[in-house]
Parts: C-alpha cells; sequence; structure tokens
C-alpha cells in the first residue's frame, strides 16, 4: 500500500543504515587490499566476501533494521508473488526485456563506434581458450549462443539470490516511503540514491575499473545515471508487479547479461560510454524505456494525494 505523506523519520533510518553498512564494508575492502587483494581460498577473497555478503545486503539489513527499531510491523512486505490477475506479465518483462534492453544498448554503441565490433569473435574465443586451456571444440558463435541463452534462462534465478539484498531495501521498502513525492520525482531520487550508495565501490574500481577520464568521480556520476534509467524500469516493475520479485528477477538478469555485449569487442573502449549496460550508450535501451515511463505515471499513482 502506498502511504499518503512521507515518513521523513523512517526513511532517514533507513538511509543511514544502508549508507553506514555498505560504506562501512567499502573501507574494509579499501583497507585490505581492494577488489584486487589475493584470494584467500579457491580463488574467495575478503573484499568479494564483504561485497557479497556486507553490501549487497546492506538495504535488506537496512529494511529490517528500520522496521524492528522503529515498530513499524511487518505489514506490506512486498514479498506475496501476486501472479494472478496478469501480473506475471511483469516476471516475464523482467525476465526477458531486461536483456532485450542490454541489447539494444549494446547495438547502439557499436553503431556509434563501428570500428570496436568484431563480428568474428575473436576477442570471446581467445578468452575462452585462455581459460579452458585447449581450442573451442565448437564454433565460437554456437557457444556464444548457448552462453547467451543460459545466461537468460538461469542468470536470473541465480543472481536472484544476490540482488535480493539490494531490491527488498531500495524497491521494496524505499520506493514506497517517497511515492507520495509523485512518480518522477520519486524515481530521480532512488536513482540519485541507488547511484551515489555505490560511490565507494566505484572508488574501489567496480564496474569501471580505475583508470579512466575523471576518475573516480566520472565513475560515480556514470553510475547514478545507469542506477537512474534502471532504477526507473525496476521500480515501475515492481509498481506493476505488485511485488518486489519482478524487480529482482529484472536485477539478476542484468547483473547475468551484461557482460555479453563485450563478447564482439575489439579494441580498448571508453567504459563509461559502454559497451556494457554501465556505460552512457550502452544503456540507451534503459533510458528509452525511462523516458517513455516517465513521460506515463503508472495508473495506480492518478489518484495519489499530493503531499
Amino acid at each position: 500500500m502506498i502511504p499518503s505523506t512521507i515518513d521523513r523519520r523512517r526513511i532517514t533510518i533507513f538511509l543511514l543504515l544502508a549508507f553506514g553498512i555498505a560504506w562501512s564494508a567499502s573501507l574494509a575492502i579499501a583497507l585490505t587490499g581492494g577488489l584486487a587483494s589475493p584470494p584467500l581460498v579457491a580463488g574467495i577473497n575478503l573484499p568479494l566476501l564483504l561485497l557479497a555478503g556486507v553490501v549487497m545486503p546492506a538495504p535488506t539489513l537496512a529494511h529490517l533494521l528500520t522496521r524492528w527499531v522503529t515498530h513499524e510491523g511487518w505489514q506490506d512486505l512486498g514479498l506475496r508473488p501476486q501472479l494472478r490477475k496478469g501480473r506475471w506479465r511483469f516476471w516475464a518483462l523482467a525476465w526477458l526485456g531486461t536483456p532485450l534492453l542490454i541489447l539494444v544498448g549494446g547495438a547502439a554503441y557499436y553503431l556509434l563506434f563501428p570500428a570496436q565490433f568484431d563480428p568474428t569473435l575473436t576477442a570471446a574465443r581467445q578468452l575462452i581458450e585462455q581459460a579452458t586451456g585447449q581450442p573451442l571444440p565448437i564454433p565460437v558463435e554456437t557457444l556464444v549462443l548457448l552462453q547467451s541463452l543460459q545466461a537468460i534462462l538461469i542468470a536470473p534465478l541465480i543472481n536472484g539470490l544476490f540482488t535480493f539484498g539490494e531490491e527488498f531495501g531500495w524497491r521494496a521498502y524505499l520506493q514506497p516511503k517517497l511515492l507520495p513525492l509523485g512518480w518522477r520525482k520519486t524515481m530521480v531520487a532512488m536513482g540519485l540514491l541507488w547511484g551515489l550508495w555505490h560511490a565507494p565501490v566505484i572508488a574501489l574500481g567496480h564496474n569501471y575499473g580505475l583508470n579512466y577520464p575523471g576518475f573516480p568521480g566520472s565513475g560515480i556520476l556514470m553510475m547514478c545515471w545507469m542506477t537512474f534509467v534502471v532504477g526507473v524500469w525496476l521500480g515501475w516493475l515492481t509498481l506493476k508487479g505488485e511485488s518486489v520479485w519482478p524487480a529482482v528477477i529484472g536485477h539478476g538478469a542484468l547483473n547475468g547479461f551484461a557482460a555479453i555485449t563485450t563478447l564482439c569487442l575489439t579494441g580498448t573502449p571508453n567504459v563509461l560510454l559502454g559497451p556494457t549496460v554501465a556505460g552512457a550508450v550502452g544503456a540507451a535501451g534503459f533510458a528509452l524505456v525511462a523516458a517513455l515511463l516517465l513521460r506515463h505515471p503508472p495508473a495506480e499513482l492518478v489518484h495519489l494525494p499530493k503531499p
């Protein structure tokens, strides 16, 4: 249920916890050698454990702690699947629409930078052969197709185990709290907050690395743009699906399919532009959809009282 007024106290507590937990873990990552520190065992290092086990679930921890500290109760958690009444369509849109939007952004990037497009997939072939230590037994195009189908069908489920940690906080808790501001203002605020929340790990080299123009400020700004346009998509899916699960699936699909546009890359790209969805051009598919969704607020919000 969407509240009619802004609950500033709970929003403040939630944000302090979400940022405090994640940024503290990011500081620990920085103090223990950064994201590229040597592995502890079986290729797993402490930064990876902190990233997956503390940073990513921080919004969910903030959600639960805020409800507990403020005696809010445990209603309207957004966990019911709501597959009836046609809501399953938004699960399907999240699952299949997200990879499609990633491909749109990748296509836009290679149209603008055709010299970086390699239809022979040479880089992908070399990468796979280096990883396996032997020549490919099948054409690289077939292998890439199989991997792409696997990413579309399976990645949302596997990655959903981790993306739930973010979405149960951002979309299931904060978004309804901000919606009395109006659809557009809420989406702008959500995108900015979600992007800034990533700032420490971006400064540590996540998503963009450490060597790009304007490091790290430009990377943080670009992350805010990506989280804004992707956040509109995930926020709309949550609202229309009446559940957090479409956003969890969409975010999982995003993480699992995002690198697919790099398989036909040759040369050194400007990571702030693409070809992944983390770049301005790579996010073009989401930007187009965000523009449409912002232009037409969801019907569920038409009669929402003004704050």
